[in-house]
This record gives structure tokens, sequence and C-alpha cells, in this order.
């Protein structure tokens, strides 16, 4: 699967692409050192597939790359960081 970044002034998206199908999850950038998941769409042919799993490590790799932290608005990142307690130092 490949994930690639859209980076724009106020915020941007990670697209992931499978079998020629788009997901994304979304976020807002609340300052240089913060920004807010507010969104995960992953198509119904792609449910079950760990896509939305491989976007939200990607916004936590992301994160600890870029050093800032992430409010997690999404319900699905939400429930993800829940699971994943090793995130828990880019959450806020």
């Amino acid at each position: 699967m490949d994930i690639t970044d859209e980076n724009g002034p106020t915020g941007g998206r990670y697209i992931a692409i499978l079998e020629g199908v788009e997901a994304e999850m979304t976020f807002s950038r609340a300052s240089p050192q913060m920004i807010i998941i507010d969104h995960t769409g992953v198509p119904d042919a792609l449910r079950g597939k760990g896509v939305g799993q491989a976007l939200a490590l990607h916004a936590v790799e992301a994160a600890r790359a870029g050093g800032w932290k992430i409010i997690p608005l999404c319900p699905f990142f939400k429930a993800q960081v829940q699971r994943h307690t090793e995130w828990r130092d880019v959450i806020v």
C-alpha cells in the first residue's frame, strides 16, 4: 500500500491507495507543533484490509518525525489511540 501526504498551510491529508481505490485521513493544523486528525474515510471496497490502521500509523510516524502532537477528533483515530498506548507520546 502506498501512502502519500498532501500538505497545505492550514491542513492536509494522508492518502492510501490500494487496489486502485483511495482512502484518506484528513487533518487541520492547530499550530506549527499540533495537528487535529478530524476524518478518516475508507471506502467499502477497502474495509477490513488494514487501510485505516495504516493511515493512523502513518500519522503517528509523521508526528514523531515532525516533532508535533496530534489532537484526535476523528472517532476512528481516537479508537486506534485507545488500542495503541505506545502512540501516547504524540497524542494530546
